[in-house]
């Protein structure tokens, strides 16, 4: 601070003609060199979203959890007062940036990160003297802030969940599942490890995120007592197991049927079925931890044709779609329980009986219009 001027080292940069700043700043001083819009002016009159404040703790136990590691990207904010750049003698980009302790430096896009800063400091102090780079800009007004906020949140698309678990190291159920996929030829070859929904030309079966979402259900309360290794070994032994049952899919690796094909024709090439089977092997771990195996076996039993409306229609597609809500999911894995002699618990007999009902609600609605 330099009498009544905040101080800063500061680079010089140009956008759409006009310049802006780029600086450093001390994680303690965000909460209060940064002013967020009051949350009770209504949209018009505000430059950016009203806190999500579930995101706030999220943010802030990234920081204080991983203390070697966390990262966050720049701060943006406009500068409402008078700001002086004096140019350093060695480049005319670099130098010091003086801002008015009377102006105002209001976030247009972090106020997330600001406010998950200020809890993470109250957690760690030593954090307050890391830093953070923000980006300002002279303020045109609430009418150019406000387009500030359209612009920069306008082609901002978030990763595919797949990705994002591919790409978290910290993740544990995400090391065992590369692991199981790593030695499954058929998973290796037939997972797409970037998208979470497979494309009409797409070679591939199955999404990493699914494939990640099946494996911890299917290690659910189990996974507390196991070694990463014992896992990742039992997770590998049941799908290999499974593989052996569901038609097509051996027929994948041998060539003898496209990928495509096989999404059109059968439920089991979509996540929901992965799900339900994975719920269906953590039912037999935990109930026959000894010979699970042997009842796996009746799968072959499983009618898997998405044009066996019979079993299907309502219960894992509504209008002849994939339906992935919770309750469809539960309604694939009851079938698959009573294929394989599995008795349901009393949650799942409440949605199958709620099912049938409908049906048959379903079924005299029609009957009476027909005889209408």
């Amino acid at each position: 601070m330099d009498g009544n001027w905040f101080e800063f080292v500061a680079m010089q940069g140009l956008q759409a003609r006009s310049a802006f700043y780029v600086i450093m700043v001390p994680l303690k001083f965000v909460p209060k060199f940064f002013k967020f819009d009051d949350e009770s002016l209504p949209a018009t009159l505000r430059a950016q979203r009203t806190l999500n404040k579930a995101r706030i703790p999220q943010i802030s136990r990234y920081i204080t959890e991983n203390p070697h590691e966390y990262i966050m990207s720049s701060l943006c904010a406009c500068i409402d007062g008078e700001v002086k750049f004096e140019p350093s003698p060695i480049s005319h980009n670099m130098g010091k940036l003086k801002i008015s302790m009377d102006a105002t430096v209001l976030i247009n896009d972090g106020q997330h990160r600001r406010a998950a800063i200020e809890e993470a400091i109250k957690a760690k102090p030593y954090l307050g003297d890391e830093t953070i780079s923000v980006v300002l800009y002279a303020d045109k007004g609430l009418k150019r802030s406000q387009q500030m906020f359209a612009d920069l949140n306008m082609h901002a698309v978030k990763p595919a969940q797949s990705i994002k678990l591919l790409f978290n190291h910290r993740d544990e159920q995400t090391h065992i599942t590369k692991a199981v996929i790593e030695q499954i030829p058929l998973f290796s070859r037939f997972t797409d490890f970037e998208k979470s929904s497979i494309s009409h030309r797409s070679n591939k079966v199955f999404t990493f995120s699914s494939l990640h979402q099946a494996t911890k259900e299917l290690l659910c309360s189990k996974s507390e007592n196991l070694s990463t290794e014992n896992a990742i070994k039992i997770s590998t032994e049941f799908w290999q197991e499974v593989i052996q049952y569901i038609p097509g899919w051996l027929d994948l690796l041998e060539g003898k049927t496209s990928a495509f094909q096989m999404r059109q024709e059968y439920i089991h090439a979509h996540g929901i079925a992965l799900q339900a089977l994975a719920r269906v092997g953590n039912i037999l771990l935990q109930a026959h931890p000894q010979d699970w195996q042997k009842y796996l076996s009746k799968l072959i039993h499983v009618e898997w044709s998405r044009n066996n409306l019979a079993i299907w229609n309502g219960r894992a597609l509504v209008a002849g779609k994939i339906n992935k809500s919770r309750n469809n999911l539960v309604l694939v894995t009851n079938h698959i329980q009573k294929i394989l002699g599995i008795p349901l618990s009393s949650e799942a007999q409440r949605v199958e009986d709620l099912f049938i009902n409908s049906l048959q609600v379903s079924q005299h609605t029609t009957l009476t219009e027909e005889m209408v």
